[in-house]
């Protein structure tokens, strides 16, 4: 059986895609098959990806979300991997995840480094952790990020279909309107201090595109995501407390990209929604940050950014 299906969602990446593939193939671990989305690329990337030996599936320009649906469907591996085409593999990323899969496990966590055109690159050398339930997992990943990312895990693919994984179409953030689920629902999750995963922060990318009607956008995304999430766990019989804590803190830093009186309306709509309510009080500490973003989210963490 193949062992990992590499799901790579193409749109216009014509300078990028070339060094992702060969990060994919100059791998030394053979066993995987690789699935590009071609997400209605209009440039020359798809010329490119026809040199390489993968599963190509077309479609009209919907999104990544869409895209990654559309490569699951196709993917025949027991292991899904995620792979943003502007991005690449590092060195024996595949040998080294391949070693450390136990029977049965759901997930597989590997680290990060962030690539840069004009700074140095950053390793998240996050703490690992040997197999544990996915609730115990989610409550160590989250002292890391606001947002997981879905390219840094190796995923069962019987787990992903049997729980009815999708990425939510038509948004931005689609990583964080799931894999808090993905981490949470999971029998076994298990974390490796490698750093496997090139995130190429480029220029110009969907992410980093600086308009505020974009930055509006995300955080409209964002809030529905955060609905999704509360709704879903709320059908779990999952200790949902630092699940929900979690997913809010995300939101209420995220509401602080708005200016003026779209910042104030988010504002007043998380004090109706009870988002505020839903944080962690069990310290002193945690008691006075819920009392401080009650009053002002962004005078919190300009405080905290010091």
């Amino acid at each position: 059986m193949t062992k990992f299906s590499i799901v790579i969602p193409v749109y216009n990446v014509e300078k990028y895609i070339g060094k992702c593939l060969d990060s994919v193939f100059k791998q030394d671990y053979k066993n995987y098959e690789v699935i590009v989305v071609n997400d209605g690329s209009t440039d020359k990337s798809m010329d490119i990806v026809k040199k390489y030996d993968v599963k190509i599936v077309n479609s009209k320009h919907k999104g990544v979300s869409s895209s990654r649906n559309l490569g699951v469907k196709e993917a025949t591996g027991e292991y899904l991997l995620f792979l943003d085409s502007d991005d690449y593999y590092e060195k024996g990323l595949l040998k080294k995840i391949s070693k450390e899969l136990e029977e049965g496990l759901d997930l597989l966590r590997f680290q990060v480094r962030n690539v840069y055109d004009d700074i140095e690159n950053i390793d998240f050398n996050e703490k690992p952790f040997n197999k544990t339930t996915g609730e115990k997992a989610f409550n160590k990943i989250i002292n890391y990020h606001y947002i997981e990312s879905v390219w840094c895990y190796a995923i069962r693919r019987d787990y992903w279909i049997k729980e009815k994984f999708t990425f939510k179409e038509d948004t931005v953030h689609e990583d964080y309107g799931l894999m808090p689920l993905v981490i949470i629902k999971a029998k076994s999750v298990k974390s490796i201090s490698f750093i496997g995963y090139n995130y190429y922060r480029r220029n110009g990318s969907i992410m980093n595109t600086p308009s505020y009607s974009w930055t509006k956008k995300k955080v409209k995304d964002f809030y529905e995501h955060y609905k999704y999430l509360i709704q879903e766990i709320e059908t779990t019989n999952i200790n949902s407390l630092y699940f929900k804590s979690f997913v809010s803190n995300s939101l209420i830093l995220k509401i602080c990209e708005l200016k003026g009186k779209d910042y104030k309306k988010y504002k007043r709509l998380l004090k109706e929604e009870k988002v505020y309510e839903n944080l962690l009080d069990d310290t002193v500490s945690r008691k006075i940050k819920k009392v401080a973003l009650k009053c002002s989210p962004k005078l919190y963490y300009k405080i905290m950014k010091g």
